[in-house]
């Protein structure tokens, strides 16, 4: 996408009529929309998909941001809903049904995960983890009775890469419909859509908000798609997005392209830089050279994000403990995307000391808008704390 059609999406469609010649679009704060006749409601309820009706389906301040997310993704058309784990669990849900099969990346986000382990195996649904690193991995993990296979490009924590056109193209000729997170590259810097993938999915309280201060989420395809999932699930489990949090998402998409450019530039100054420390044992940025799949990133991505991993030195939890709490302008927090920048030691996700050995010393690290000179002073100092 070039700048000028990305400049025009984020600040100008679907805004020539906004009442009063606002700049900033109106929030519809209401739960139920009236008409002037029997033959206009008559005809909104026949088409409960488009109409606005009651919130719980549609909202024009909602709408608006669906019209922007889906120019952005290239998609026909997107849904905004309350949460990222409410468009990966409905994205995934309304294509299966009992007795069928999933193929999904190990090192998924972790409610991914739950989805396929814990819940739609109790309605007779199936599923194969798989690495992913190579299409045939993939491939491979295929059945007769798979409907979906869902990526994440790159996986959380791990950041392993899948060939998203190598992996689509082979589904489409079996019927399988393909779903990839685009959370970490946002449309900015990929579109999955035009590599061959049927369905998109986001976290929209990370870069598309950029405050930390929403809880959203996005699932963009054909209009086909999305009118199913909007009927099948959405409609059915009420994962509404309420016409506040999607003004808040609007005004974040506003500086997305120019928030994304300054997280990418720092981001490659802060990893460089962690590169070459003595207390660091590797560094996990898919925008480095030094990764394993550097080749293939270059390919599916324009640039990247603020978001990486690093494993330190050491085989010691004290050391993990002292460099986390060492850390003054990184904060330590969960989710990641806004202009500040966070860090999550994976062992404090696991109870008590049985913490694998890989995962130990691994440690993400979300690089937000501050000067990167003052957060490599703030790495510096905690790394001192690394004893090895």
């Amino acid at each position: 996408m070039n700048d000028n059609n990305l400049s025009h999406i984020l600040h100008h469609l679907g805004e020539d009529d906004n009442p009063f010649g606002a700049v900033s679009p109106p929030i519809y704060q209401t739960s139920i929309f009236s008409f002037k006749s029997f033959a206009d409601f008559r005809e909104a309820l026949n088409d409960e998909v488009r109409s606005s009706i009651y919130t719980r389906g549609n909202n024009p301040t909602v709408m608006l941001a669906e019209q922007k997310l889906a120019a952005l993704e290239g998609a026909e058309r997107a849904k905004l809903l309350s949460s990222g784990s409410s468009a990966i669990s409905h994205a995934i849900m309304a294509f299966v049904k009992s007795g069928d099969h999933v193929v999904c990346v190990r090192d998924c986000y972790t409610w991914a995960g739950i989805l396929l382990e814990s819940y739609l195996p109790r309605f007779g649904v199936s599923h194969t983890f798989v690495d992913g690193s190579a299409p045939s991995e993939v491939l491979n993990a295929i059945k007769p009775e798979t409907k979906v296979i869902y990526l994440e490009s790159p996986t959380s924590l791990t950041f392993k890469l899948q060939d998203l056109g190598e992996i689509a193209a082979e589904a489409r000729k079996r019927g399988i419909k393909t779903i990839t997170d685009n959370t970490w590259a946002t449309p900015v810097f990929c579109n999955p859509l035009k590599l061959g993938i049927d369905l998109v999915v986001h976290s929209g309280s990370k870069y598309f908000g950029g405050s930390s201060d929403i809880v959203a989420g996005v699932v963009a395809g054909s209009k086909a798609d999305i009118d199913l999932i909007q009927k099948q699930e959405f409609l059915q489990f009420g994962t509404v997005p309420d016409p506040f949090m999607a003004w808040l998402l609007l005004r974040g998409l506003r500086t997305l392209h120019i928030r994304l450019k300054t997280h990418y530039e720092n981001t490659l100054q802060v990893a460089s830089y962690l590169e070459k420390h003595p207390r660091i044992e590797s560094v996990i940025y898919p925008m480095l050279p030094s990764h394993p799949q550097h080749g293939l990133a270059k390919r599916l991505f324009r640039g990247g994000s603020g978001l990486f991993a690093f494993r330190l030195k050491t085989r010691e939890l004290s050391d993990t403990v002292r460099f986390t709490d060492g850390l003054r302008l990184f904060k330590r927090a969960v989710s990641w995307g806004g202009y500040e920048s966070l860090v999550f030691p994976n062992a404090a996700s696991y109870k008590g000391g049985d913490i694998p050995p890989d995962r130990l010393a691994l440690v993400r690290l979300h690089i937000g808008l501050e000067q990167a000179e003052n957060l490599v002073e703030d790495l510096e100092n905690a790394l001192r704390g690394v004893k090895g």
